[in-house]
């Protein structure tokens, strides 16, 4: 379980600034009309990556903060970790209830 490393495609920021442009707020969106890249005229930025049923896989800030998530097949979010190190790993049945809980607190739950 959860042996998958997520993982993220890095690019330079603030990208807009980057490519030459002025008008902002900049915003880009993938293939599934997902926002996947937002800047202002600051230079403060946040990227986004989603998965196939729309659901927000990574996020990163200009700050330096990112989280990660994988989702199940229903769409509940399994597993999260944080740029603070902080992480959670949960499982669920077939009916949506959940029989495992772990997070990087120690905490430990199985039903």
């Amino acid at each position: 379980m959860f042996t998958k490393k997520l993982s993220f495609t890095p690019i330079k920021y603030p990208k807009a600034r980057a490519m030459g442009i002025t008008r902002f707020p900049y915003e880009e969106y993938d293939d599934n009309h997902n926002r996947s890249y937002w800047e202002n005229s600051n230079g403060e930025w946040e990227k986004y990556e989603h998965n196939s049923n729309g659901y927000i896989t990574y996020f990163e800030d200009s700050n330096g903060y990112w989280v990660k998530k994988e989702y199940d097949s229903n769409g509940i979010v399994i597993y999260f970790e944080d740029s603070n190190g902080y992480w959670v790993k949960k499982e669920y049945d077939s009916n949506g209830k959940r029989i495992y809980y772990e997070n990087s607190d120690g905490k430990i739950i199985r039903n």
